[in-house]
């Protein structure tokens, strides 16, 4: 049996374990080079006992420039080298990811045109590309040759061709994007097989992995599992190791799609490539798997030779070392609401439950405690249970007071929007670890001033309360604030018993996963429901996650009735006023019970007796779960630091 976290062998090198690092933008570079920032994430993977790790997808010629800090190949000579020197210090093998984005490029930075196969426009963008000739077609193998070359002087164990999402090599492979007549257009794998074989002519010994995509999701003239049979066949003794993939610019969210598609979505489509390759070349399992165990019974199963983990270790970089451990991982939700950085905001790679993340070299320097004492954590939400945990983890005597009956705050609401039920496990990881490490917990109390002015060391995490809203409800109206209707349901509610019969009108001002997903849910238990938002599209926020067009389909497909680019201006028992946003104009609909998803405001009524005690997550400022972590933590080593108190690690 193959174990998920032992030594394996790819070509002639072994790797410490079977669990890869993929390749994926992080918007860490200087310019177009690798960073030290970059060299300081992998380490940290490498550290935590991860066997393979690709870097971020170097572009291979000038033509491609995706987004602003891609990597060029050309000057990523000294980075690879750093990341080479520090990921092999811990035995992972370093592999260079090389790519050329094609039509699913950008041609904001370069200023030219996109490079493509056809003149087909990208389904994303709308823009034409160029259609390359024999010019363009050999300086584009020739640069992934000299790519190659240059990972090889630096140190590289080798590299990773991107045949799959975002790549000018799949386009070239697809009847959706290349309708050429010439030799590059009737052999299909013909571009593929000229790059294989220009790499490889400058690798020596070194390890060329291919990432292949093996459904683009659009049968009518995509690639099909069908056709990925044959070609991996014809391809598979000319690499040394296969990771199997899905998607193309028709289904742009499906390589990483968030929490709403279930982990290990790839397993039967790497299942048949695997067994139409044979022994030939290790098989790698990519999509969404972040459970070790998931990820283990891939291996025994026979669905795969080695398994990518990469959101899994963003969200714990030790998770190679802690399941060998027999220790629970922090685990990923799924979310990427931190860790899809591929937009014009340009953020920096993070995880929502790891701040940490991306910020390897930002952290202090943890030491180890000499001396402990007592510490009061009022609030047991994601801030106030990471402080405590952070806290206990120092060695302090930690005592946390909870006024409702459970502990996880708005994050136990937020895992019963639909879709999001995922979230629940970071609560009962955040639980788990402060029992563990000894947390006195009370429950159903309200802590009072006596208790805060008794303490040593005090720290405020008390959520939120309901915010503005830009409304009127008239008498009897019937209007619930999204988290009172989810309390009730934490409680053992059904929806149906706490809404009166007829239409729903869910008023989402936010255009976040709140207002979409409590209008999924009541469509869900059958209620007539209808979503309004101020916006041109529902729930606009949702496309930072990669959700936003999936989640609008959801609503139609669920018969969501849609009142977009509109106000609501009155609620009455059973009629709601709405305001075209641009025209003014009005108009009534059925209404008989209005759920707000709007904006909540901070809990401040022991932080307005106490303004000096330091506060953490919603109280400071209602946000996402990511905020609360990172505050919770900073204000623990804050507290420790303002009482000339050590640190250790947490």
């Amino acid at each position: 049996m193959n174990s998920l976290v032992e030594p394996c062998t790819i070509g002639d090198r072994s790797a410490p374990s079977r669990v890869l690092f993929g390749p994926h933008e992080t918007n860490l570079g200087r310019g177009r080079a690798f960073s030290g920032r970059h060299t300081a994430y992998y380490l940290r993977r490498a550290a935590g006992g991860c066997g393979v790790i690709v870097t971020e997808t170097a572009s291979v010629h000038a033509s491609d420039w995706p987004y602003e800090r891609a990597p060029l190949a050309a000057g990523c000579g000294p980075g690879w080298a750093e990341i080479a020197q520090a990921v092999h210090e811990h035995g992972s093998l370093a592999i260079a990811g090389l790519g050329h984005t094609g039509s699913q490029g950008s041609s904001a930075y370069s200023q030219s045109a996109l490079w493509a196969p056809s003149r087909v426009p990208d389904v994303a963008s709308r823009e034409l590309p160029m259609e390359l000739t024999g010019t363009e077609i050999t300086a584009l193998i020739g640069g992934f040759g000299s790519a190659a070359a240059i990972a090889v002087e630096a140190g590289m164990d080798g590299v990773e061709l991107n045949a799959g999402q975002h790549s000018l090599l799949r386009q070239f492979g697809s009847g959706l994007t290349n309708l050429r007549g010439d030799e590059w257009g009737t052999d299909k794998l013909k571009l593929l097989r000229e790059v294989i074989g220009a790499v490889r002519h400058r690798l020596g010994d070194r390890l060329l992995g291919l990432r292949f995509c093996g459904d683009e999701l659009a049968p009518w003239a995509g690639i099909t599992p069908e056709h990925a049979v044959d070609q991996v066949r014809e391809l598979a003794d000319s690499i040394d190791y296969l990771v199997v993939v899905r998607g193309s610019a028709m289904a742009g969210s499906a390589t990483r799609p968030d929490l709403h598609t279930e982990p290990g979505f790839n397993i039967e489509l790497c299942r048949q490539l695997r067994a139409a390759v044979g022994n030939t070349v290790p098989v790698v399992l990519q999509g969404s798997v972040v459970d070790p165990g998931q990820a283990q019974w891939a291996l025994d199963d026979g669905v795969a030779d080695l398994v990518e983990m990469t959101r899994a270790q963003l969200a714990d970089p030790d998770l190679v070392r802690k399941t060998r451990a027999g220790i629970q991982p922090r685990p990923c939700g799924l979310s990427n609401a931190k860790c899809l950085v591929r937009d014009n905001r340009n953020p920096i790679i993070s995880c929502a439950v790891e701040p940490r993340t991306g910020y390897e070299t930002v952290d202090p320097e943890p030491v180890v405690p000499a001396q402990a004492t007592e510490a009061l954590v009022v609030g047991g939400g994601p801030a106030g249970l990471e402080a405590a945990r952070v806290l206990a983890t120092a060695g302090h005597r930690v005592r946390l007071v909870e006024r409702t009956g459970q502990l996880g705050g708005a994050l136990r609401l937020a895992a019963l929007v639909g879709g999001r039920a995922r979230l629940a496990g970071f609560a009962d990881w955040l639980v788990d670890r402060v029992t563990e490490l000894g947390v006195e917990i009370h429950t159903g109390t309200e802590a009072t001033l006596s208790d805060v002015d008794n303490a040593e060391l005090v720290l405020l995490a008390t959520g939120s309360s309901p915010g503005r809203r830009e409304f009127t409800a008239l008498a009897d109206a019937v209007v619930l604030d999204d988290a009172e209707f989810y309390t009730r349901i934490l409680a053992g509610y059904e929806p149906r018993e706490l809404l009166p019969s007829g239409s729903i009108l869910v008023h989402d001002p936010v255009g976040g996963p709140v207002g979409v997903g409590t209008a999924e849910l009541l469509a869900s238990h059958g209620l007539p429901t209808a979503i309004v938002t101020p916006d041109q599209v529902v729930g606009t926020q949702l496309a930072i996650t990669g959700d936003l067009a999936e989640a609008n389909a959801r609503l139609q497909r669920a018969g969501v009735v849609l009142h977009k680019g509109t106000l609501l201006r009155e609620v009455s028992p059973d009629r709601a006023v709405l305001e075209n946003r641009f025209t003014g104009a009005t108009r009534e609909i059925d209404c008989a019970a209005v759920l707000h998803c709007g904006h909540r405001l901070p809990e401040e009524t022991l932080a307005g007796e106490r303004p000096e005690l330091p506060k953490a997550g919603d109280c400071v400022a209602p946000r996402t779960v990511h905020e609360a972590v990172l505050e919770g933590r900073r204000a623990a080593l804050a507290l420790m630091t303002s009482h000339q108190l050590p640190v250790s690690t947490v």
